[in-house]
């Protein structure tokens, strides 16, 4: 017999059976969009994290994932974000921690081992310090990589860039060089168009004649809207018209077009009682 699978368990008693493992080491508990969030502190977090997964009622037993995040204007501006899941109770919790970059937050490896992989992540990321993580590298970012690419103080062009040389037939690293200088974007709304002139408005200014527009000068249209001289010379040629087929070389109809060159009978004769259309 097949099993159903578990039913998706709902939010109502994970706080307070949270609330009752942790006790002093849980910092605030919240549920926003259907989703519980605890604030543990940094020092306790492994013996936290043995209460969420060992406790019933509660059986965190998978950790799914590690997540950074940056606030630049606290003082401890990085959160690490610890996603568990339930597989008896088939439900999702999330736990966090905060951090600056030189303390340092304790390694979960010793409970899950992938932790390994995904603190290196936010290590490489965030800069993110582990201690007791005893493989701590970058992960994502290449050789000699500079700084944390998700800081929300890292510029987007980086600090150097790469290329291959053929002369020295490797690829070499130098300063990010940009091939033209940032331009200055405005916010206004485009209905309402910009104070300065953009290359190629100017063109706007000038009159245009009836019609289409044309690249002729102002000059010109005005010109060309004038009206032209009746006056004709005295040797000009006669206009050619045609008035009789002889003269266009047409000749006369064939014979057997003419309507009386053709038959009165009609071609289908009725059959009895008349045909569909008689």
């Amino acid at each position: 017999m097949r099993a159903p699978a578990p039913r998706y368990a709902a939010n109502d008693g994970v706080i307070d059976a949270a609330r009752a493992a942790l006790g002093p080491w849980l910092l605030d508990a919240r549920e926003h969009v259907g989703e519980v969030a605890l604030v543990v502190d940094r020092a306790n977090l492994v013996p936290a994290m043995i209460a969420l997964r060992d406790t019933k009622g509660l059986e965190y037993q998978q950790l799914m994932e590690i997540a950074g995040v940056d606030y630049p204007e606290r003082d401890e501006r990085f959160e690490v974000v610890y996603c568990l899941l339930s597989l008896t109770r088939n439900h999702r919790l999330h736990v966090h921690v905060s951090t600056d970059e030189d303390k340092p937050v304790p390694s979960v490896t010793g409970l899950w081992p992938v932790a390994g992989w995904l603190e290196r992540e936010v290590y490489d990321l965030y800069g993110v310090l582990f201690s007791g993580n005893s493989d701590l590298r970058r992960i994502l970012t290449d050789y000699g990589f500079r700084g944390h690419p998700l800081r929300k103080d890292f510029p987007l062009t980086g600090y150097t860039e790469l290329r291959y040389s053929e002369e020295e037939k490797r690829v070499v690293y130098e300063p990010v060089k940009l091939a033209q200088d940032f331009r200055n974007f405005d916010f206004q709304s485009p209905w309402e168009g910009a104070e300065y002139v953009l290359p190629g408005d100017e063109k706007g200014s000038q009159p245009q004649g009836k019609g289409a527009q044309t690249p002729a000068s102002a000059d010109a249209v005005k010109k060309a809207d004038a009206a032209p001289d009746k006056t004709v010379a005295a040797n000009a040629p006669e206009t050619k018209t045609t008035e009789s087929p002889k003269q266009t070389g047409a000749g006369e109809p064939h014979p057997g077009n003419k309507a009386e060159g053709k038959p009165q009978d009609p071609d289908v004769v009725p059959g009895k009682g008349g045909g569909q259309n008689q």
